[in-house]
């Protein structure tokens, strides 16, 4: 089964923004990990994303062809990047998301791709 598995920044707001500001040690810890899931099999893909003021909304369900520059929520936090993991099992997608927060320093949000 596969996992989504994304990486949460606080947002600006909060005095902690870390999108794009990684250290080296993050970097470094984040690059190790993710060799260790090649070569476990379990890496399927990862990226990070820009911030949430480089998105635009498109909403085209009736037509109306609605293009909005920005986020189309406020959240307190958004998602900077993301892993795409191919695991036996939400057990083993949960061990490993402790080992991702840890390796990034960023709170994750794991959730099964159906």
């Amino acid at each position: 089964m596969q996992y989504l598995v994304n990486v949460l920044d606080s947002g600006p707001r909060s005095g902690r923004q870390t999108s794009g500001t990684a250290t080296d040690a993050e970097a470094a810890a984040v690059d190790a990990f993710n060799d260790r899931l090649r070569a476990a099999g379990q890496w399927v893909f990862a990226a990070g994303l820009s911030g949430p003021a480089d998105a635009t909304v498109v909403d085209d369900r009736d037509g109306v062809g609605l293009v909005e520059p920005g986020p189309r929520t406020d959240a307190p936090e958004h998602v900077a990047g993301f892993w795409i993991w191919d695991l036996p099992d939400g057990d083993t997608a949960l061990r490993l998301a402790r080992d991702a927060s840890r390796a990034c320093n960023r709170r994750v949000e794991v959730r099964p791709i159906l």
